[in-house]
């Protein structure tokens, strides 16, 4: 269990770009980063407004000084400080994440970058030879992948309490933009714009999500083939889509669908993973993140509650109460930036045997999520033809 006792034996220096004043997704980085001690702001360049930006990043408690008008002049400046800082994190629209990660790994500082990582697998393998020749990490925010009870699923698979895995079922399929709240909401207007959000809207802004979800449960597993359809059925977010149906088949023969959508009327959320084995299934919902349901042929389903003596030690060690609470998004993205900052130590050491046993959504994640999308959208575009997974 963490009891806010850290595992490394300094605090990082970390910036953000981006995540500014009425940024959700800026806080929930704030809030994960430093919530166990691993990171402290001292710089930023919050804002396309550097007075906004400075005004908000001094509210924050990062110095005037330090409040930087562009990414670039921060940079810049940061790289001839002793103090400068060590790691950024980047909350801005999808057409930005390639630049803004490309100039922080030149300069030397390590990454953690919204997702997609960039428009192009191109693009992206770009940046993981960039990240490898700087011995640098580019951490990817798949939230949900720091929760406990995908650890649980992970080991229960491993450890063949499934059998053959067969189908594999996600969905990240919620209703907000069931009509077309962009013409009053501009944090929603840029998802689907192409030219800022890149060639695809619910394909990446939520379908990679449980996709990511299946590679840390199921390691194992790759794509061999897939077909996509997609649709706008607000006809103004044409090319781009709302709703989306991938149906995918691995090299072992197991088969999976991804629905990824923003017209489900009425869902809250709606990310959700499925996980069919010839012995029994697992489902895990965001919603109810500290349940894993365990169903067994010919026995009464299970209900797996997080923080329990019953599961696998790798399940509990990222517990921050006890079992009856909840955790949940919050908890899970701290878990994240506490393993983002083990990792960036490791590396700084070269201490490799620290990282033995641990995962996170790293640059390789972020190139495959960005793959996965490139393969959707090829098919799609071709109609909706099985393609070869390239």
């Amino acid at each position: 269990m963490n009891f806010g006792e850290k595992k490394t034996k300094q605090t990082l220096r970390w910036a953000m770009v981006g995540g500014g004043r009425g940024s959700q997704i800026g806080y929930i980085h704030r809030s994960a980063a430093q919530r166990d001690g691993y990171f402290t702001l001292i710089a930023g360049a919050f804002d396309l407004d550097p007075d906004r930006g400075r005004d908000f990043g001094m509210n924050l408690g990062v110095s005037a000084e330090r409040c930087y008008q562009d990414y670039r002049t921060m940079f810049d400046a940061e790289s001839q400080r002793a103090d400068g800082i060590q790691v950024v994190s980047i909350a801005t629209p999808n057409s930005t994440h390639f630049e803004i990660s490309k100039a922080a790994l030149e300069a030397g500082i390590h990454v953690v970058c919204e997702k997609p990582l960039c428009f192009t697998t191109e693009e992206a393998e770009m940046l993981r030879d960039l990240a490898e020749s700087k011995n640098l990490i580019v951490g990817v925010t798949y939230g949900y992948a720091g929760h406990q009870l995908i650890e649980q699923a992970r080991q229960m698979i491993a450890a063949g309490e499934l059998g053959e895995i067969r189908i594999v079922n996600m969905q990240f399929a919620h209703g907000f933009h069931s009509d077309a709240v962009e013409e009053n909401n501009p944090a929603a207007k840029w998802r689907m714009d192409p030219k800022v959000a890149g060639p695809s809207y619910v394909l990446g802004d939520v379908g990679t999500h449980p996709l990511y979800l299946s590679e840390v449960m199921l390691p194992e597993l790759k794509i061999k083939r897939l077909l996509c359809t997609r649709q706008s059925f607000v006809k103004s977010r044409a090319p781009l889509e709302d709703n989306a149906t991938t149906l995918m088949e691995y090299d072992t023969g197991a088969v999976a669908t991804v629905w990824s959508s923003a017209v489900n009327a009425g869902s809250m959320h709606g990310q959700k993973i499925r996980v069919i084995g010839s012995k029994a299934s697992l489902e895990w919902w965001d919603e109810h993140p500290n349940q894993l349901i365990f169903e067994e042929q010919g026995k009464p389903a299970k209900i797996i509650e997080r923080g329990m003596d019953y599961l696998h030690p790798e399940a509990i060690v990222e517990d921050r109460i006890g079992a009856g609470h909840p955790e949940g998004l919050f908890e899970a993205w701290s878990n994240l930036y506490a393993r983002y900052a083990i990792v960036i130590e490791a590396k700084n050491k070269g201490d490799l045997a620290a990282l033995e046993g641990l995962h996170y959504p790293d640059i390789n994640a972020g190139v495959e999520g960005v793959r996965w999308v490139e393969n959707c959208v090829r098919s799609a575009d071709l109609g909706g033809h099985w393609v070869d997974y390239q």
